[in-house]
């Protein structure tokens, strides 16, 4: 298996202990030792979360161990944007910029991106978004 990246929305759920298809998949991915990314941008969502500077300090250690992908550059943001404006003149609004960096990076990249935000759908279904899963809950 290659690399996948990991969206904030599964971390944050598993963090949560949250039992969803998401985190189960996440779960088996970690005991067997597949290799998993989190984007800088991704690290950050997760952080702005934690409820105190020693549960951040902690997720800080925990992620250390995974391969990191900078999410975006110059190159991501001109796609991203570009992404952007195709959805929107298809009538599909993302709520989140990150979002829309985050689905172009895995794209212009081909990383599957593991995910159970639904905003990740249209990447998917219109711009070659390559989901971990088949269908996210």
């Amino acid at each position: 298996m290659g690399l996948t990246l990991v969206d904030s929305s599964v971390w944050i759920d598993l963090l949560a202990n949250r039992s969803t298809v998401q985190t189960r998949a996440l779960t088996q991915c970690l005991d067997r030792g597949d290799p998993l990314a989190i984007g800088d941008l991704v690290l950050m969502e997760v952080l702005q979360g934690a409820r105190s500077e020693r549960s951040a300090d902690d997720a800080i250690r925990f992620f250390a161990k995974f391969n990191k992908v900078q999410i975006a550059d110059h190159r991501v943001a001109v796609q991203a944007a570009r992404n952007y404006r195709h959805l929107r003149s298809l009538g599909i609004t993302i709520r989140k910029t990150i979002d829309t960096l985050i689905a172009t990076r895995c794209i212009l990249d081909r990383l599957p991106l593991l995910y159970s935000d639904r905003d990740f759908d249209p990447f998917v279904q219109h711009l070659g978004l390559r989901p971990a899963l088949a269908t996210p809950e």
